[in-house]
């Protein structure tokens, strides 16, 4: 098994997960790397992806595990310059290697929230939505596979920094960036539920529209998960 990691960004945010991992099935099958197949009556590509996202999310830190075909030796070095001439702008194969960690061992997530105000960051929101996320309990309500319940996310995320430095990329933009790390799995966090605590608890404070992008995944350790 190798695992490589990719960027996905652009317009290539809008790509749901189904639809990347047929992005990157056909990727391969164009880069001459052949893929091993499960067995039984509906084979498919040994390849996955270590953590699905929403759509319109962007990230630098995905990861994607693949089985050759046996037999087939495949240096990792030359993954990225094979597969990214035939992937879609906006998704960028950044490495490969062999002997990854675990996946279990994925602890945390760290992401970057841009909160976006029309008419200018409202006084008084940094501090007031620090405070929200500082606080002992954060109900907010998750849809489920049964429908939508009430769930507690105050222990899924930790290390909440808010700035308010302008994007490079939209210098007319006045927006507040929160980052934090986000349980990656056994539970897992959606980013995006954090603006919806905002607009429950602080409705004066809620953006108008958010940004999300996935920075780097750690393990329990806060290192690199490779």
């Amino acid at each position: 098994m190798l695992r490589a990691s990719f960027r996905k960004e652009g317009n290539a945010v809008w790509i749901s997960h189904l639809d990347l991992m047929r992005v990157l099935q056909r990727a391969f099958r164009r880069a001459g790397i052949d893929l091993k197949h499960s067995q039984g009556f509906t084979p498919h590509p040994e390849l996955s992806i270590a953590l699905p996202m929403s759509v319109g999310v962007s990230s630098e830190c995905e990861l994607a595990d693949f089985t050759p075909v046996e037999g087939v030796v495949l240096d990792p070095a030359e993954v990225p310059a094979r597969l990214n001439p035939v992937l879609p702008e906006g998704l960028e194969v950044t490495g490969c290697w062999a002997d990854g960690k675990k996946l279990k061992n994925l602890v945390w997530l760290e992401a970057r929230l841009t909160l976006v105000y029309d008419r200018g960051v409202p006084d008084g929101a940094a501090e007031a939505i620090l405070a929200l996320l500082d606080r002992p309990e954060l109900i907010v309500e998750k849809h489920g596979k049964k429908g939508p319940v009430e769930v507690d996310i105050r222990p899924m995320y930790r290390d909440a920094r808010l700035t308010r430095e302008p994007d490079p990329a939209r210098p007319d933009e006045d927006a507040l960036t929160l980052t934090l790390l986000c349980a990656a799995q056994n539970p897992t966090l959606n980013p995006l539920l954090l603006p919806a605590a905002i607009e429950r608890y602080a409705p004066e404070y809620r953006p108008d529209f958010t940004r999300c992008r996935r920075l780097r995944v750690l393990d329990a350790e806060l290192e690199e998960f490779r």
